[in-house]
């Protein structure tokens, strides 16, 4: 019989073998209660969406790599869902919260969502994805935090503020009075807002900034509504832009940046004034009437406002923000959530396999009422969802590749339809998306990078923008005939 080995090597063993049990990056536990609750943005009650009693909801502060676990409990009295708007899900689409890839939470029930921050760093927050919940609350930050060995491009902050700024609606039940006005003939649309709030407050009733003089801040900004494009400004104070949806841009100083709906990014105030209070200002743009909310920038120790107006919004229309936009450019040497350079990885040499042209429209059906869709095709959500479908391979749920690669001609009317196109593992496809529309419109580009590489407008080629420009979760596209060609990861 053979010799047990030396007491060493067991110890070596055991050693090692505790090692590798401690080597999972970490786990972060949430339990979140939703339900109904009065809230008053405006002064006036109203049924909003809170989750554990908050509005807005729980900011999620965790670092690269983290691996998240929320258990979401509905109380509401019809089903849920949450979406984490910018954290890509790599092959675990079904923790994205969206109708499709989830089945919604039933009233009473719960279901706990896994996912892990991998590779990715920067400002992300997530938000109802059923039913016009997002309109009543239920939102909230996502912050990613760099590991410490991973540098910025820029000095460690002072501090960071999160905004999460955005439109508001005065009815009693925000998101059902919504669906009603949007369900009803005539051509239901949906209303102008009545106000913007930041964190949740509308007016000046925002909880202040509080900075040391001298020292450096990170804003961390989300555009939280349903439609309006906002400006946000400080005044008395330049913006460093230093983070686009989770990328490093070229930093550049501005006096103002536009935030379209659904996107996030981040700059750096640094307060080199003297220690007065200053007026954090966003504002609508595109809209026939100007909302503003206002939120303050407060130096320790200041006891007085500083003089003058308010800082003024921008030019109206789109062009200044379009150029903007094109003022965006990737930072090819910074490193990202990993090691290597953001740019090493060339993906723009890398040869696309097709062309998907997306163009949207919101006509209105036989019976006058507004249909949304993409290729005349207006998406139905079917009651089994595609995933269960698809692995089950039930007949008759889903229209594979039923959306036309591109619209040819006039506009048709819409038919109803649930087409899912199939593309490849690791295919490399590119999109152009196509707004013929008299408003602006965003695409929520779900669970993917995506990359601008091209900006057409009014038919002319304005210029290419080859992994240059950072926006890969929330495009935004100007009106008439404007097109915007987006090249995307292959698939995973």
């Amino acid at each position: 019989m053979a010799a047990p080995p030396p007491a060493p090597f067991l110890l070596l063993l055991a050693v090692a073998a505790a090692s590798l049990a401690g080597a999972d990056d970490p786990y972060r536990y949430f339990t979140w209660t939703v339900t109904y609750g009065p809230i008053s943005p405006l002064g006036t009650t109203q049924q909003g969406i809170l989750i554990n009693g908050q509005f807005p909801g729980p900011r999620i502060d965790c670092v690269t790599n983290d691996n998240l676990v929320v258990n979401v409990v509905n109380s509401l009295d019809e089903p849920f869902l949450l979406t984490w708007n910018g954290v890509k899900q790599r092959k675990n689409s079904w923790q994205d919260g969206v109708a499709g890839t989830n089945c919604g939470i039933p009233p009473g029930a719960n279901y706990t969502y896994r996912f892990q921050a991998k590779d990715q760093i920067g400002t992300f927050f997530y938000f109802p994805s059923l039913a016009l919940h997002r309109a009543a609350g239920g939102f909230g930050a996502l912050n990613v935090y760099q590991r410490p060995a991973i540098p910025v491009p820029y000095p460690p902050p002072a501090g960071d503020f999160t905004l999460l700024v955005g439109d508001w609606y005065a009815a009693a039940s925000p998101h059902a009075d919504l669906r009603r006005a949007l369900d009803d003939g005539g051509g239901g649309a949906l209303p102008p807002p009545a106000a913007l709030l930041i964190n949740g407050a509308a007016a000046s009733g925002a909880a202040p900034f509080v900075g040391a003089q001298g020292g450096t801040y990170l804003f961390r900004v989300s555009n939280i509504g349903l439609r309006a494009s906002v400006n946000v400004r400080v005044q008395g104070h330049a913006l460093r832009l230093v983070e686009v949806e989770g990328t490093h841009p070229v930093q550049s100083a501005y006096d103002s940046l536009d935030v379209h709906a659904g996107q996030s990014l981040a700059f750096l105030v640094t307060l080199d004034q003297a220690p007065l209070d200053y007026a954090v200002v966003a504002s609508t743009r595109f809209a026939a009437a100007e909302l503003t909310a206002v939120a303050t920038l407060h130096y320790a120790g200041a006891t007085a406002r500083a003089p003058g107006p308010l800082p003024p919004a921008p030019p109206p229309g789109y062009g200044w923000s379009l150029g903007q936009a094109r003022s965006f450019r990737w930072n090819l040497t910074a490193s990202a959530a990993r090691p290597n350079p953001q740019g090493s990885f060339h993906y723009g040499a890398i040869p696309t396999s097709r062309t998907l042209v997306l163009a949207s429209s919101a006509s209105l059906d036989g019976a006058g009422r507004r249909r949304c869709a993409v290729n005349a095709v207006s998406f139905v959500v079917p009651d089994t969802p595609l995933k269960l479908a698809d692995r089950y391979d039930i007949a008759g749920v889903i229209d594979w590749d039923g959306l036309p690669a591109r619209l040819d001609g006039a506009a048709a009317v819409p038919r109803a339809g649930t087409p899912v196109l199939r593309l490849g593992l690791h295919e490399f496809v590119e999109v152009v998306f196509q707004n013929t529309e008299e408003e602006l419109q965003s695409w929520h580009l779900d669970g993917y990078d995506f990359w601008v590489v091209g900006w057409v407008g009014l038919g002319l080629l304005s210029s290419w923008l080859l992994l240059s420009c950072a926006v890969p979760c929330q495009t935004p596209l100007t009106p008439v005939d404007f097109f915007l060609q987006v090249r995307r990861w292959p698939v995973e």
